[in-house]
């Protein structure tokens, strides 16, 4: 059995989507039931289908000091990182505790690829492009390196690609160092954006949806892709005593299938058993569920089915892709934030796109927002390779 966790404080957080720019952004469109999701306008040769796309990114250069890290993967994250006074947090934990003390760690799936791609789009005599040789960018560490370097901090500096749970992993890489005693505060997140390889790789796969996806529907027929970066930092919790807190986290690997989820959800629901023994806690004290909910078959039915068994008609549960689009690794930190959001705001955000449930749902689900005293709530991050995360949040006065 995992060992129960002491709590630590979310001390600030922010997330971009197609939802638009920081918390308050957020909180709107989750209130008025409004979606981010519009016909796809991405790509030389967009695909019929529909994505979640943050306006004006290509728009929005990195400063001239930045520079060498400029592609659409870093801008995304540098927009969210000025949103909700984040970057200001930043500078104040490392005054607080110096800059080999702050850990970043960031989940990505595809990181800057976008920019690599362009770069074999314009090859020049078998080369990259003189613009685009730069080699800080054709890496999965692009992300992590940019923001440690954004901040001018030199402590653990680690990325996390383990498919659509990256970013929600990232929490459990904090809680550890920080109980190991390596950190005493830890910036996580993620940030994914839109490019080729992801929209047609979907796309190969049959898994992208023609219209706009529909979670847990019975009629669903695949995802639509988003893009997002969200952040968070995490620390002790005598150092931010009326933040929210992350109470527990549960992992797991199946390894079942490169694309499916066990049929009986087995890793799914060893990390959702491990989260609530990490927190303490029961069934029946969650109030919320995010869902991972991505709108394809195997994973609504298998998650569905997982919910159903395992907690009271009074838990409530929703997927929230049917406003932004399934961010892959950035997926984690986006419905993470969505989930603070539900507990400061008092809303369970309503299961966006279906109208006709699919049968295996139960009574837990929130076809529309209904408010609610939100004191612990859960959110499901499901990759790829059975890559299985969740993570377990509460009110502050819960960890009292």
């Amino acid at each position: 059995m995992p060992h129960l966790m002491t709590p630590l404080a979310i001390s600030a957080y922010t997330a971009t989507s197609a939802l638009g720019r920081g918390l308050q952004a957020h909180a709107d469109a989750l209130a008025a039931s409004r979606g981010g999701l519009v016909p796809n306008d991405f790509s030389t040769a967009p695909l019929d289908c529909w994505i979640g796309r943050v306006a004006g990114v290509e728009d929005e250069p990195l400063p001239p000091e930045l520079a060498e890290w400029d592609c659409r993967n870093n801008r995304l994250a540098w927009i969210a990182l000025r949103q909700d006074g984040f970057a200001d947090a930043v500078r104040a934990a490392r005054e607080r505790y110096g800059s080999a003390r702050i850990a970043v760690l960031l989940g990505t799936s595809t990181a800057s690829i976008g920019a690599t791609e362009e770069g074999y789009r314009r090859l020049d005599h078998g080369n990259m492009p003189a613009d685009l040789h730069r080699p800080v960018l054709h890496t999965p560490h692009s992300l992590a390196s940019f923001v440690a370097a954004a901040f001018d901090l030199d402590g653990p500096c680690l990325t996390v690609a383990t498919a659509c749970s990256s970013s929600a992993k990232v929490f459990a890489n904090a809680e550890r160092m920080i109980r190991l005693g390596l950190i005493d505060a830890a910036i996580v997140g993620g940030t994914d954006s839109l490019c080729d390889s992801v929209l047609f790789g979907f796309n190969s796969l049959e898994l992208v949806s023609p219209e706009p996806c529909r979670p847990f529907d019975a009629g669903r027929n695949g995802i639509s892709i988003g893009e997002a970066a969200g952040f968070a930092i995490l620390e002790r919790i005598e150092a931010a005593k009326d933040a929210p807190l992350l109470i527990g986290y549960g992992e797991a690997s199946d390894a079942y299938h490169m694309s499916t989820p066990h049929p009986e959800g087995l890793g799914a629901e060893l990390a959702l058993r491990d989260a609530l023994a990490r927190a303490g806690i029961e069934p029946g004290d969650v109030d919320y569920i995010n869902l991972h909910g991505t709108a394809s078959q195997k994973n609504d039915e298998v998650e569905a089915a997982l919910v159903a068994r395992t907690f009271p008609p009074t838990t409530r549960a929703s997927s929230t892709k049917g406003f932004t689009g399934h961010t892959l690794g950035a997926a984690g930190v986006l419905e993470a934030a969505i989930t603070l959001l539900a507990m400061r705001e008092r809303q369970v955000p309503a299961n966006l796109g279906a109208t006709t449930p699919d049968p295996l749902c139960g009574p837990q689900m929130a076809w529309r927002p209904e408010p609610a005293e939100i004191r612990i709530a859960l959110s499901n991050s499901f990759g790829f390779g059975g890559n299985n995360a969740c993570l377990a949040f509460a009110r502050a006065e819960e960890g009292a």
